[in-house]
């Protein structure tokens, strides 16, 4: 049986309580903080000016930053979205997780988690958690196995399609199983920007449960394509990052708003006020947990899916949205798949720190089940807690390596063991090619291939990949 078909042969939710005898209430002040992660959609690792941008400035989250703990070698699932908030949400890297590449399901939605999945939502309300997400989903398309209320979250409201989240003022959004119709979007209308929106109802998840203990989930659909804000927010940026280069969408017609993207004059723009506004709810979000009177007892975590994405007008090399970083979005070079991280406690996570701890998006599962006495099966996940580094309280374990696939370019595999970094792409026709290699401690901006150099290195990375992964009917490089 593989690692997968295991894992719930026999396993009842009772099993994961860290009293590990039976399913009895737990009151949720025992458990632990109240814990938000906010997900941006494609924010690049340069695209914050506490990580180095410097066209412009986003204060809230450089805040969040002072007041807390700034990793410099965090790691997305991987380079797109569903697999990567599979990764997220599973505890495994793409070599194991449910879903590991952007399947649509028509007329809406994605390839969905199966029910054996036990998600990090499950986990946390087996501690007593209410979960809620807000935002974009991409895990399962309506009433399916995958849909957010069958994976564990109390509530859900916004995309659950990440095609259609593609545009800002859609028809209509999801609140958990009932279709909400946005008439002030109909036809070509652009009344209802829907990131307000879900902002709003965001705010409101906190201001309900501020007396629960709660997860919040939060995978803002910005700043993904495509590039369009209101003109409020335009008006505050236009001229001022010239030259630009318009895009020309689909503004009317049988696809409009069902994938394609919306023209837009002014990429940089829109861009830059898209930024704003990200990091602007962010700050409103910090805002409301102190009007609560819930800020000391709340983690806030803040992430990016992958790297920046260069559809719809996108620029990410005008505003260096990589930093030092090689790649984008689709590419397992460090740009595509290194991302921000932030992580923010009061009285327990030191001001103004910094981590090189190596993680990645499969580490959260681990970390907030050490956090809150979670107990979870050893084989049940590819991450190791980083809570020793948040708290700076006993030892930090480290990988032993980190694994990476991609299904879409002809497919792609990437494997990070200490400072070492190896790619290939082009796997599916040439699974056998050598891998390229960077030493990422001299050269992370992976400029000078070593691999003729270090033969022993590579033939480590060959052995590593024969047992990174476990074979998928549904995304399936063949077992190797």
């Amino acid at each position: 049986m593989t690692k997968l078909s295991l894992l719930f042969t026999g396993i009842t939710i009772c099993l994961y309580l860290s009293t590990g005898s039976s399913c009895k209430p737990i009151s949720p002040r025992e458990k632990g903080p109240n814990i938000i992660f906010i997900l941006a959609d494609d924010l690049g690792y340069g695209d914050l000016s506490c990580y180095g941008q410097q066209k412009f400035q986003t204060p809230h989250l450089d805040k969040l930053a002072a007041e807390g703990m700034l990793f410099t070698q965090h790691y997305a699932g991987t380079t797109v979205c569903a697999p990567s908030r599979s990764a997220l949400m599973t505890g495994f890297h793409t070599g194991h997780t449910f879903i590991r590449g952007n399947k649509e399901v028509q007329p809406e939605g994605q390839h969905p988690l199966p029910d054996s999945a036990f998600t990090l939502a499950e986990m946390l309300k087996t501690r007593g958690y209410v979960t809620g997400a807000f935002g974009k989903w991409g895990l399962g398309f309506p009433g399916s196995e995958g849909d957010p209320n069958r994976q564990g979250f109390d509530e859900f409201l916004g995309y659950n399609c990440q095609r259609l989240a593609h545009s800002y003022y859609p028809r209509h959004l999801w609140h958990n199983q009932k279709k909400v119709e946005l008439p002030q979007n109909a036809g070509t209308g652009k009344n209802l920007y829907a990131p307000d929106y879900i902002h709003r109802k965001t705010l409101d998840f906190i201001e309900k449960n501020k007396d629960t203990t709660f997860f919040l989930f939060v995978p803002n659909v910005i700043p993904h394509a495509e590039l369009v804000t209101p003109d409020s927010l335009m008006s505050k940026f236009r001229g001022k990052f010239l030259p630009e280069k318009p895009f020309e969408g689909t503004d009317e017609g049988e696809n409009y708003r069902n994938g394609p993207y919306a023209s837009q004059a002014e990429p940089h723009a829109a861009f830059a006020a898209m930024i704003y506004l990200l990091d602007k709810q962010v700050g409103e979000i910090m805002a409301k947990l102190k009007e609560t009177g819930i800020d000391d007892n709340t983690l806030v975590i803040f992430s990016s899916d992958n790297g920046p994405h260069l559809e719809a007008g996108a620029d990410p090399d005008y505003f260096d949205s990589n930093g030092p970083l090689k790649g984008y979005k689709r590419d397992l070079y460090e740009g595509g798949i290194r991302v921000p991280m932030i992580a923010r406690w009061p009285g327990k996570i030191l001001p103004g720190t910094t981590a090189d701890h190596v993680s990645a998006f499969w580490d959260l599962m681990p970390t907030l089940a050490d956090l809150t006495n979670a107990t979870i099966p050893d084989y049940y996940t590819d991450g190791i807690s980083y809570l020793p580094t948040l708290l700076r309280q006993g030892k930090q374990r480290q990988h032993r390596y980190l694994y990476w696939e991609f299904h879409e370019k002809s497919g792609r595999v990437a494997i990070r063991k200490g400072n070492w970094k190896a790619i290939k792409y082009d796997y599916l026709n040439q699974p056998e090619a050598p891998f390229e290699l960077y030493d990422l401690k001299q050269d992370e901006g992976e400029t000078q291939n070593l691999a003729a150099n270090f033969p022993e290195v590579l033939a480590e990375m060959e052995k590593i990949l024969k047992k990174a992964r476990t074979d998928s009917e549904i995304f399936n490089f063949g077992a190797r």
